[in-house]
């Protein structure tokens, strides 16, 4: 298998550097540890799935938290214009919603994953299932599987091996030892895209699974206008997630309630309140409050001021009170990783040259809405994209 060269790790982004490995007339072994190929990708399209955001291109990579600089000519070169086009060219056909967020018309990911599949099986492209990763031996790849102990020395090697979440899906984080034994620097992966841990009152077990619509939460320097949902556990949903970043470093996550009424608004309807009606009949008849955004309202604001200027503020600033953050494998993604002080601007390894490193388990962190599968699908391009130039520019050379 010398003449060939091995992608470990079948997600978008292992798949994409597979695609253009084949694509630059290389033979290509993809492997990877379950019976079966993008198994996380198949979970993130259960609930519509969000290939990229349709938006500026500066916008977009400013989203990549603490590697917008690295990453910023990975992105432009495959961005959200890319990742259209390449979904087009699996036949796949694509809208733009209202956020901005691209997704596939089927709103799944079977049917692109299944066109990808089918194209790189004609690519000269030989996959390989249930081969585990266990590093490396004198220079050789080593993977155990059901034959037993199978060692390959490739052309060259991309590393596509994930994150630390979802280890039921393969990202399992195992690789992170490996990678240290061999003096490659690795931040310790931490949850992103995760839910907030509160311990609820008993007044809250109503409201489990139920929608907090049309809000805005602050954190830190982040914020997003969407939505999310009570659980049992906590907060969960979109609008959590894009300041998860900043409440995992300690900032005070605040819930404006009422994003569409400025406080002269609220204070305005409030001295015009019939004193026959309770606070809470108040909040649902004037200022159109839901039973559950007043259970959240009531849940984090006691005791209550008296004047109308304060509740007001109150309202418009709700500090959610969490305990912390969901685990890791509660997390839809990871940060920390591979760090750049280990590879090179075409994602090499400086301690293995000819082992590129692409998708989530380098150290980049960005929010859901389409960052991460393009981040994926982007660094995947990118990596597959190096490595073939290094195979032709060291061909008497195997790695």
């Amino acid at each position: 298998m010398s003449n060939f060269a091995v992608v470990i790790g079948a997600g978008p982004a292992g798949l994409m550097a597979a695609d253009k490995l084949a694509s630059n007339g290389l033979k290509v072994l993809i492997a990877d540890r379950k019976p079966s190929f993008g198994r996380k990708f198949l979970m993130a399209g259960k609930s519509g799935l969000n290939l990229t955001k349709n938006e500026n291109i500066d916008n977009f990579i400013k989203q990549f938290y603490g590697a917008s600089g690295w990453m910023s000519p990975i992105l432009r070169n495959f961005g959200p214009d890319a990742v259209s086009r390449w979904a087009n060219d699996l036949n796949q056909n694509i809208f733009i919603g209202s956020s901005g967020r691209v997704f596939p018309s089927s709103m799944k990911a079977s049917p692109i994953l299944r066109s990808w599949l089918k194209r790189l099986q004609n690519m000269n492209i030989k996959f390989e299932t249930q081969w585990n990763w266990v590093g490396w031996k004198d220079n050789k790849l080593c993977f155990e599987t059901d034959s037993g102990l199978i060692k390959v020395q490739p052309l060259v090697t991309i590393l596509s091996l994930g994150g630390g979440s979802w280890k039921k899906l393969g990202s399992n984080g195992l690789w992170v030892k490996i990678m240290r034994n061999e003096d490659i620097l690795v931040n310790r992966l931490k949850p992103a895209n995760v839910g907030l841990k509160i311990y609820w009152s008993n007044k809250m077990l109503p409201h489990y699974g139920k929608p907090l619509k049309n809000i805005i939460l602050k954190a830190g320097n982040l914020w997003t206008k969407g939505e999310a949902v009570i659980s049992k556990s906590g907060l969960e949903g979109g609008a959590v997630y894009t300041v998860s970043k900043a409440a995992r470093e300690g900032h005070n996550v605040i819930l404006d309630l009422l994003p569409n009424l400025s406080r002269k608004d609220i204070i305005k309807k409030m001295s015009q309140r019939n004193k026959k009606l309770s606070f809470s009949k108040f909040l649902q008849k004037s200022l159109n409050l839901n039973e559950t955004k007043r259970a959240i309202f009531f849940e984090f604001s006691h005791p209550l001021p008296n004047d109308n200027e304060s509740l007001a503020n109150l309202l418009k600033e709700v500090k959610v009170i969490y305990s912390g953050l969901g685990s890791l494998d509660e997390a839809i993604s990871s940060s920390g990783g591979v760090s750049k002080e280990s590879f090179n601007n075409g994602l090499m390894l400086y301690e293995k040259p000819g082992v590129f490193v692409a998708g989530e388990m380098l150290d980049w962190e960005a929010p859901t809405g389409g960052y991460l599968i393009n981040g994926c699908l982007a660094t995947g391009y990118w990596a597959g994209m190096n490595a073939s130039e290094w195979v032709k520019n060291n061909s008497n050379v195997i790695v």
